[in-house]
């Protein structure tokens, strides 16, 4: 592991995660006064449920070996995750890199549905929508080039930089 970039990724989560506060004050601003501390806590109910979604099953169905778009529940519940190398960082901090853009983007469905929709009816479509779609989402784009290589057989592979700029010309 290298510790430079374990360093970077940790001061890069805390960032991220700091990004859900702020919008909750940013929304909580934007609201009528009756409806300031509802809208807030829409965001900051996210680094819960979100979170432990994420880490329950989200990060498992989106980062492990299984279709081109899903993975499958071999890390469901952290198994396997711990301190072990994932490239160059902790897997852990790995999956909580990871998790605090889903929840940032949970937090900010919140800007589209203020004063329109109960707050327990918001949790629990944020914390289905999380595994559901957002796990969906991230699993294809994590296995882009696979599936873009088994749908398009002249598309370039992006795993050689020859290639891919071979491909440009």
């Amino acid at each position: 592991m290298n510790q430079a970039d374990t360093a970077w990724m940790l001061i890069s989560t805390a960032l991220v995660l700091l990004m859900t506060p702020a919008l909750a004050f940013f929304y909580g601003g934007l609201v009528r006064s009756k409806n300031a501390l509802n809208t807030m806590m829409m965001s900051f109910i996210s680094l819960g449920f979100v979170g432990a979604a994420w880490a329950l099953l989200g990060y498992s169905l989106a980062f492990t070996e299984g279709s081109n778009w899903l993975g499958d529940l071999s890390n469901a519940f952290l198994n396997g995750v711990g301190l072990e190398a994932k490239g160059t960082i902790p897997h852990a901090l790995f999956m909580c890199f990871q998790g605090t853009f889903c929840i940032i983007t949970a937090a900010l469905i919140s800007g589209a549905i203020v004063e329109r929709m109960r707050f327990s009816a918001y949790v629990v479509f944020i914390t289905l929508w999380a595994v559901v779609v957002y796990s969906t989402g991230c699993g294809a784009a994590a296995g882009w080039p696979t599936w873009a290589r088994s749908t398009s057989p002249g598309a370039p592979s992006f795993t050689s930089t020859r290639r891919w700029r071979r491909w440009l010309r």
